[in-house]
């Protein structure tokens, strides 16, 4: 669900940019409505295990690949609008550093990942938990089908941004400048694999995290908007340990992503692109490689060669990207006020 540079002519990601400019800007002050500065280790839990999660590329008929995103989990612990901070620093993160997702499509990415997909679950389990025992089985019935729901939604969203490019830049002979697939397969494409296969992943790792919580600390569910009195907080931060255990496991298992050996639909480089279709866009092939990423498809030099050079590099890479991601949510959270302010 990544945009990589090139799929989006200028006149698109720049509304993106226009559209998650004001966006971001409200987060932040919505975070210093609801956020103290010492609660900044949510913060970056959720960017970290956003981070984490999206690096389980998982395969599906037809040679595509594709993987959960965690922005449902996160707005539903953290609330829609730090949920939206927490996503886009891993975004921006798996941009800058890894080449996931283009630098000119930031902002898209963060539109439909970010925004769409943690406001829909965060509004969906409300309405599905409302009235429910936080240790009843509604909650996690309604973090599942939040997951589910807002997963397809920014697979809408996306497909929709790859589709309309044809119609929008293309040559006078009506050679598409960017993404080469229209609305007619774009939006069947991305359904059937988020409709049948990846929502379902989506419910699964939002209500299994879900789960957890309601065993191990079911406060924590009660931080959509606003966090618990400061007793139930401190125990919270004391019991989040386990949580960062958790994602300290998920790091170690990060190298099942390799064996997804196809590339994810709309996702593909230059030579992919001219192997489909016989010719590469010319708008796409002059952005296509502007970033040059320190660490390419979580790659790191060196361990390559081998099975098992591979996987270390993987893990490698998502350590990486947790300390920055975690030392991102902890620098904006510097700007969040203190206790009582």
């Amino acid at each position: 669900m990544h945009i990589p540079d090139g799929y989006l002519g200028p006149h698109t990601y720049i509304a993106y940019y226009g559209v998650m400019g004001p966006l971001w800007l409200w987060a932040s002050k919505a975070l210093k409505r609801t956020v103290k500065a010492k609660h900044a280790s949510y913060l970056a839990l959720g960017a970290a295990f956003s981070f984490v999660i999206m690096m389980f590329n998982l395969p599906v008929p037809g040679g595509s690949t594709g993987h959960a995103v965690g922005g449902a989990l996160v707005a539903i612990v953290l609330g829609p609008w730090a949920a939206l901070m927490a996503v886009s620093i891993a975004l921006v993160i798996q941009a800058l550093l890894f080449g996931d997702g283009g630098i000119t499509a930031i902002a898209a990415n963060c539109f439909n990942m970010a925004f769409i997909m943690p406001f829909s679950a965060y509004y969906i389990y409300r309405v599905l938990s409302s009235g429910s025992e936080v240790t009843s089985s509604r909650p996690l019935f309604a973090a599942a089908v939040a997951g589910y729901l807002s997963l397809n939604l920014a697979a809408l969203f996306t497909a929709v941004a790859f589709g309309i490019q044809p119609m929008i830049a293309h040559k006078p002979d009506g050679t598409p400048l960017y993404a080469p697939y229209p609305l007619g397969v774009a939006v069947p494409v991305m359904a059937f694999e988020h409709l049948l296969f990846f929502g379902f992943v989506e419910a699964v790792v939002t209500g299994l995290v879900v789960a957890y919580i309601m065993r191990s600390e079911p406060s924590l569910l009660g931080f959509t908007g606003v966090y618990p009195e400061p007793a139930a907080a401190r125990k919270g931060i004391a019991n989040i340990k386990g949580l960062w255990l958790s994602l300290g496991v998920l790091i170690i298992f990060t190298p099942i992503g390799l064996i997804a050996s196809g590339t994810a639909w709309g996702e593909w480089s230059t030579e992919e692109i001219k192997a489909l279709l016989g010719y590469v866009p010319e708008g796409l092939k002059g952005l296509n490689s502007i970033w040059p990423s320190l660490l390419s498809d979580y790659s790191v030099p060196g361990l390559k060669g081998s099975p098992l050079l591979e996987a270390g590099g993987y893990i490698i890479s998502a350590l990486i990207g947790v300390l920055v991601v975690t030392a991102a949510a902890f620098v904006i959270s510097r700007f969040l006020p203190a206790e009582g302010k």
